[in-house]
C-alpha cells in the first residue's frame, strides 16, 4: 500500500465517499423501476515496474433496467512515469514520480431519451499538485430542458467559487469533447478543468480552495443527473430511437479510444484495463 500524506488521504476519502453516495442513488433509481440491479465491485492492484507499492482501485459496475451499463471507478495509484510519458505530464518533466487519486464515472442508459453522462474528478501530485475533472452530458436525443438544467447546476457550482470560471470551463469542455474526424461534439457539453494548481497561502489558490471547488462539482453532479434520469427513464421510444442511440454510442466510443486523455493516462500508468475501458458502451453500431 502506498503511503499518503494528509492532502492525498483527504482527496482519496472524498472520492470514495462520493462513489458510495452516487452508487446508492443509482441503485435507488433501479429499485424505482422494479429492478433488483446492484453494483458489483472488483478491487484491483497496480503492479509498479520497480516492484514498489503501486496502489490500486475498485471498479464498480452495474447493468440494470434503467442503467444499461454504468461504471463508477475509484483509484489511488503512485509510481514513476516512463521518461517519454513524463514529458507530457504537468510537473513531471524533470522528476517522473507521481501520485493520482480520483473517481471516474460513465453511464449508458437503456432508454434512448435518457442522457448518457461522464463525470471525473481527480487530484494529482508530481513536482506540482493540482485538481482536474468535470462532467458532460451525452444525450442521443437531446432535450433543451435537460441541457439547460445540467448547465445551470454546474454554473451554480462554479459561481460559488469564481464568477468567471464557468465560462472558461464550459468552453474548455466544448473544445475538449469534440471529435475532429467527425466534425461533431460528442454531447451537449458541461465543464472541464485541469491543472488547478495548489499553492501556499498567499501565493495563489490553495489545496483547500481547489478541493472545495472539486467537491462542489461532485455535489452538483449528484444533485442534477439523477433528476434527469428520473425525468426520462420511462419515456416511450421506438426502434428508430434505439438505432439513433446505438449510432451515437459509436461516436462516443471513437472519442474515448482516440482522443480521451484519461484513457491514455490509465493505460500508460499500469491501470486496470477493464476499469479504464468501462467507459465503452455495451452495444454500438457503425453505419
Amino acid at each position: 500500500m502506498i503511503e499518503l500524506d494528509d492532502q492525498q488521504q483527504a482527496a482519496r476519502h472524498w472520492f470514495e465517499a462520493l462513489r458510495d453516495r452516487i452508487c446508492a442513488e443509482f441503485e435507488a433509481i433501479e429499485s424505482e423501476a422494479d429492478s433488483g440491479a446492484r453494483f458489483e465491485y472488483s478491487p484491483w492492484n497496480r503492479e509498479a515496474p520497480d516492484d514498489a507499492p503501486g496502489g490500486g482501485g475498485v471498479r464498480g459496475l452495474m447493468k440494470g433496467k434503467v442503467f444499461e451499463k454504468v461504471g463508477v471507478n475509484v483509484s489511488t495509484v503512485g509510481g514513476r512515469f516512463s521518461e517519454e510519458f513524463a514529458k507530457t505530464i504537468h510537473g513531471a518533466g524533470e522528476d517522473p514520480r507521481f501520485f493520482a487519486t480520483g473517481i471516474s464515472l460513465v453511464a449508458h442508459m437503456a432508454n434512448p431519451h435518457a442522457p448518457a453522462v461522464h463525470m471525473n474528478t481527480r487530484f494529482l501530485a508530481t513536482t506540482k499538485r493540482w485538481f482536474g475533472g468535470g462532467a458532460d452530458l451525452n444525450p442521443p436525443i437531446p432535450y433543451e430542458e435537460d441541457t439547460a438544467d445540467f448547465h445551470a447546476r454546474l454554473r451554480a457550482a462554479c459561481a460559488a467559487h469564481d464568477q468567471t470560471c464557468y465560462g472558461r470551463f464550459s468552453k474548455w469542455a466544448e473544445d475538449y469533447f469534440y471529435i475532429p474526424h467527425r466534425g461533431v461534439h460528442r454531447g451537449v457539453g458541461g465543464i472541464f478543468y485541469d491543472h488547478l494548481d495548489c499553492h501556499a497561502p498567499g501565493e495563489g489558490p490553495t489545496f483547500e480552495q481547489n478541493f472545495a471547488f472539486t467537491r462542489d462539482v461532485g455535489e452538483a453532479f449528484l444533485d442534477i443527473f439523477p433528476k434527469l434520469v428520473r425525468r426520462r427513464m420511462a419515456t416511450p421510444f421506438t426502434e428508430a430511437d434505439r438505432q439513433r442511440q446505438l449510432e451515437w454510442r459509436g461516436r462516443y466510443a471513437e472519442f474515448n479510444l482516440i482522443y480521451d486523455r484519461g484513457t491514455l493516462f490509465g493505460l500508460k500508468t499500469g491501470g486496470n484495463v477493464d476499469a479504464i475501458l468501462m467507459s465503452l458502451p455495451p452495444l454500438a453500431t457503425w453505419s
